[in-house]
């Protein structure tokens, strides 16, 4: 791993530590565009730590950021980062403890290095590309499990719930009854962790932003998995779109089974 990279993690290390000091009252808790979709003063706070500290270690990198919204410039020729300082904030507004920072770099549109720090337990998912992945210093690797041996784990795409709720209910119970059983946990970047390191054979999600995957698909891929659309075509790392991760083995079954709710 490069110099730099390691940096960058140290850096979302103590962006998680600033997250674990936070105290949470309603004053801090603002509405964003869709249905149930807050930010607290921590996301942007958080985000603002990060942004000063990888700028200044990549200082002609592009930031595409949660809290910046939608990115209609596109992503840079050079670097980009693509962070959210807070993937779960519904869940850190209530007390759960499953939430990540998480930030991806690309370079030249393509994922090169990704990091997903899980506070709460003290787990540092990174995966440079073409080097493997690793949790914490330990090596991972998806699992070898079929479909109906496998946890599997799926989003509920709450901003959409107007558009989307039928067809999420619909597809979390396909899952159901052709997997052992079905988590929902609320941060996609810590299910794609949790593919990456084999607790969960698929991971899927009707819509998500880029910054909930961005550098968690990569560690995904470096793991041995695959990280596409439901129907099996690539995804976008400049706007939404849905997402399927799985291990080898799982891939063409859940492809077989989710490909209809595209």
């Amino acid at each position: 791993m490069t110099e730099k990279n390691k940096i960058i993690l140290d850096i979302i290390k103590e962006a998680g530590a600033i997250m674990r000091s936070a105290k949470m009252d309603d004053g801090l808790i603002r509405s964003k565009a869709g249905t149930f979709n807050f930010v607290t003063e921590y996301d942007s706070k958080i985000q603002r730590f990060l942004e000063d500290e990888l700028s200044a270690l990549y200082p002609d990198a592009v930031f595409f950021a949660e809290e910046d919204g939608e990115d209609k410039s596109g992503l840079g020729d050079g670097y980009t980062f693509i962070i959210d300082p807070i993937d779960g904030t519904s869940n850190f507004i209530h007390g759960y403890s499953d939430r990540a920072v998480s930030v991806g770099l690309l370079y030249r549109k393509k994922p090169y290095f990704g990091a997903v720090y899980l506070p709460y337990t003290d787990e540092l998912f990174y995966a440079e590309k073409d080097c493997g992945a690793y949790r914490n210093t330990e090596r991972i690797r998806v699992s070898e499990k079929d479909l109906g041996s496998s946890l599997t784990a799926f989003g509920t795409c709450p901003y959409d719930r107007d558009k989307l709720g039928q067809k999420v209910m619909d597809l979390a119970y396909e899952l159901f009854m052709h997997s052992t059983d079905l988590r929902r946990c609320g941060s996609a970047a810590s299910d794609l962790c949790a593919v990456a390191c084999g607790r969960l054979g698929c991971f899927c999600e009707l819509v998500l932003s880029p910054w909930d995957y961005a550098a968690g698909s990569l560690i995904v891929k470096e793991a041995g998995g695959s990280v596409t659309r439901l129907d099996g075509s690539p995804i976008s790392y400049s706007e939404r779109c849905p997402i399927l991760a799985s291990n080898a083995v799982c891939k063409d079954e859940a492809i077989s089974l989710l490909s209809k709710f595209v």
